[in-house]
């Protein structure tokens, strides 16, 4: 049992001297955990503040589901997950979740499918063909808990884990899709589709994940401290 111990003191201190003979221009390494529910645009906007602080950080990044992800975080391989949601009560994991904002959701389609149901939106997705986030996203029970409120029933076609393949199909004209109203704009131009309506009556929300209560490494600090003007 000695030995070992002595072992672990000698392990730190080679540790210690390591860190003290690095580079001083050598940047943070920071790796985070983006739940695949969670779209990349939006998980960018997030993230740009590690990149600009003073001490700029190198960004590791890791998608995966959210369960995989606190596992991970709780190994320390990752120092922060992004999720659309808490810690589920489900699962077993020591975290703290952070609330970063929020926002309302935009209906896009390809032009000859948006530009009939702009007028009399959202009544005028009632019948209309809609791909939707799947289950495991969970703004997918706000947004048919909403629709059903309104008697609105679209034909729902397709069911995504990837908020980035939805679009493709959204794209190929197959249905109406649904994105974070603060990169509409963005995908509208990207892909080539058109914004149909909006509604701030089903929101996005995003969390960051981490072990701390009290959040001091100065990467998580950046995007907690910016995220909400990320959002609008």
């Amino acid at each position: 049992m000695l030995s070992y111990a002595d072992e672990i003191f000698s392990v730190g201190g080679e540790l210690e001297e390591a860190l003290r003979n690095l580079p001083p221009d050598r940047p943070m390494i920071f790796k985070v955990g983006i739940a695949d529910v969670v779209p990349k645009a939006i998980a960018y906007r997030l993230l740009a503040p590690a990149l600009s602080m003073s001490d700029p950080a190198r960004i590791i990044c890791r998608e995966n589901n959210l369960a995989s992800l606190l596992a991970e975080l709780a190994l320390h391989r990752v120092d922060m997950v992004i999720a659309d949601g808490p810690i589920p009560s489900g699962i077993n994991v020591r975290g703290f979740s952070h609330a970063l904002g929020e926002c309302g959701i935009s209906f896009l389609a390809v032009p000859h499918l948006a530009n009939p149901l702009r007028k009399n939106f959202p009544h005028s997705l009632n019948g209309a063909t809609l791909l939707i986030p799947s289950e495991t996203n969970l703004v997918q029970a706000r947004l048919l808990e909403w629709l059903d409120s309104l008697r609105i029933y679209p034909r729902i076609v397709g069911e995504f884990d990837d908020s980035a393949l939805m679009k493709v199909f959204g794209q190929a004209g197959i249905g109406i899709f649904i994105i974070p109203t603060p990169i509409a704009s963005e995908v509208a131009k990207q892909y080539g589709v058109r914004i149909i309506g909006r509604t701030e009556d089903v929101r996005e929300q995003y969390y960051a994940i981490s072990v701390e209560r009290r959040i001091s490494h100065a990467a998580v600090s950046a995007i907690t401290e910016t995220a909400r003007e990320c959002l609008d």
